[in-house]
């Protein structure tokens, strides 16, 4: 393969042309509207330009990438191209048409792409009369950056035309991962799990936006939180591909989107691009580094000044098991003084850490006091972070005491309402269930499902990798939990999940 045909040169086409270009392929830049291909001409020579005058690379090199560059006036300009792709609107009769024209125009033998994000590969390639060199060739922008690639197989798509595809995502320096032509295909389809879980956590008042991305950066490790994320893609485009998903897959529970994104959407509350997201992007309120301050931030995660710590020591329920016994031991860790009473001394905070439980369950199966016993997540122990989680019956005293104690050791304390399964392991335990999704449909292999999520969602591990990490039936124990009290199949475990958690074996391991 040594020339490459790139139709549509907008933002996706110039950054792929950029890329086959600089990898030494001969490629040629057409787009139907006059003159955008030559304005991606120059703007990839600019691109290139500040490439050089940085040192990142070389003025003979980016002058031969250049070289490599052609605009062409007409698709029968195209006709010696060995592979095309298309890069045009998401609109399934344009690219149809394209599709036609491509097929009348190259040789038998030379593939047909497209970049699609959204639409059926099998669906474009219906309108050929030789659909198995028709596959998707799926790029994220910015496509001179990103380093994942899918290459998705349509029904006919020939296993050679996949394979010569991968092969020059190699070339390119990407790293293919092959993927079945289903709605989002991996990337995208993945993603349902975080945003939408985490709007429904806002949404039934347990956390403010704030809280939720503070506690999946600082306790669960993730570079962004989902609100961050929501306001830097937008809440127009969140919400298009979302709605997408969960038509495509016929109302799968699942992936059910959010009210909350679709009044800000029509309100143009959409993030950065508007100036005001969940979190406010105002030049006069942007925090050092270019960090919005937040929208209705609602309490903060600090006990006021002055709040009195407990006299007595706090006790622990059920310090035989797991993760009451990871508290117990957090605490000791810190000096904080643990009752070894069996049953609660007076006035002294009680903690229960239950696993996809809410407090005011765990409180009524213990018989405890509900007015002084607060619920702390420990499923992923945080060294600095500790989330508490208060029934609607907690005495306030009581958890300012709890906060309050936890600050005196320097310890940031995150208190919220109640909820099966707190936050973190709300979202994680999703982002596993999706994950295990994703393999039970046969989308992907699963070493190809954890690549494309850590790459494509810059998430610290891929889905099956987490669910091991956190260990399979603790991932099921979450959703069961959420499930039990919300009777909700949103959370109800997939197969792929439930069969591994009972054997025992790692998810991230090939059926």
């Amino acid at each position: 393969m040594s020339v490459v045909a790139v139709v549509g040169a907008g933002t996706m086409g110039r950054g792929i042309a950029q890329v086959c270009a600089a990898a030494g392929l001969r490629t040629l830049l057409f787009d139907a509207r006059p003159g955008a291909a030559k304005e991606a001409f120059d703007s990839i020579a600019a691109a290139l330009a500040t490439l050089v005058s940085k040192g990142r690379l070389a003025e003979a090199e980016a002058g031969r990438s250049l070289a490599r560059l052609e605009v062409v006036g007409s698709i029968d300009g195209l006709a010696n191209a060995d592979l095309a792709i298309e890069c045009i609107s998401e609109d399934l009769g344009l690219k149809r048409e394209l599709f036609r024209r491509l097929e009348a125009t190259l040789a038998r033998d030379s593939i047909l792409a497209t970049n699609t994000s959204s639409l059926s590969v099998t669906a474009i390639a219906a309108a050929c009369a030789n659909p198995e060199r028709i596959a998707g060739l799926h790029f994220f922008n910015p496509a001179t950056h990103m380093q994942l690639v899918e290459v998705i197989g349509g029904m006919a798509t020939s296993a050679s035309t996949q394979e010569a595809l991968c092969g020059l995502a190699r070339r390119l320096g990407k790293r293919p991962v092959c993927v079945s032509d289903t709605p989002g295909f991996l990337v995208n389809h993945a993603g349902r799990a975080l945003i939408p879980e985490a709007l429904r956590i806002i949404s039934e008042g347990i956390a403010t936006p704030e809280q939720v991305d503070v506690l999946l950066r600082e306790v669960a490790g993730f570079r962004m939180g989902p609100f961050q994320l929501l306001d830097l893609v937008g809440a127009d485009i969140a919400y298009a591909v979302m709605t997408a998903i969960h038509d495509q897959y016929f109302g799968e529970p699942m992936y059910q989107p959010s009210y909350l994104l679709a009044a800000r959407a029509a309100g143009g509350v959409l993030g950065r691009k508007s100036g005001r997201g969940f979190y406010d992007y105002a030049a006069s309120t942007l925090a050092p580094g270019g960090k919005g301050v937040g929208v209705n931030s609602g309490a903060p995660c600090r006990p006021p000044p002055g709040a009195a710590l407990p006299e007595e020591p706090v006790w622990v329920a059920e310090r035989d098991a797991e993760l009451p016994r990871r508290w117990v031991d957090h605490l000791r860790a810190n000096d904080i003084r643990v009752s070894d009473d069996p049953v609660p001394p007076p006035g002294a905070p009680c903690f229960v850490a239950p696993l996809g439980e809410d407090c005011s369950s765990a409180i009524v199966r213990l018989g405890l006091d509900p007015r002084r016993t607060l619920a702390v997540d420990m499923l992923v122990p945080s060294p600095r972070r500790i989330t508490l989680m208060r029934s609607p019956l907690a005495d306030p005293e009581i958890s300012r005491q709890a906060e309050a104690l936890l600050q005196a050791k320097g310890l940031a304390a995150t208190t919220i309402k109640d909820s099966p399964g707190f936050v973190v392991q709300r979202l994680l335990a999703m982002i596993v269930n999706v994950g295990t999704r994703i393999a039970e449909l046969g989308i992907a292999v699963p070493a190809d499902i954890d690549v494309a999520v850590e790459m494509g969602l810059n998430y610290p591990m891929g889905p099956l990798a987490l669910g091991d990490s956190l260990g399979a039936q603790r991932v099921l124990a979450v959703l069961d939990g959420m499930f039990a009290l919300t009777h909700d199949p949103k959370y109800r475990a997939s197969l792929w999940l439930r069969r591994r958690a009972a054997l025992g074996c790692a998810l991230s391991t090939p059926s």
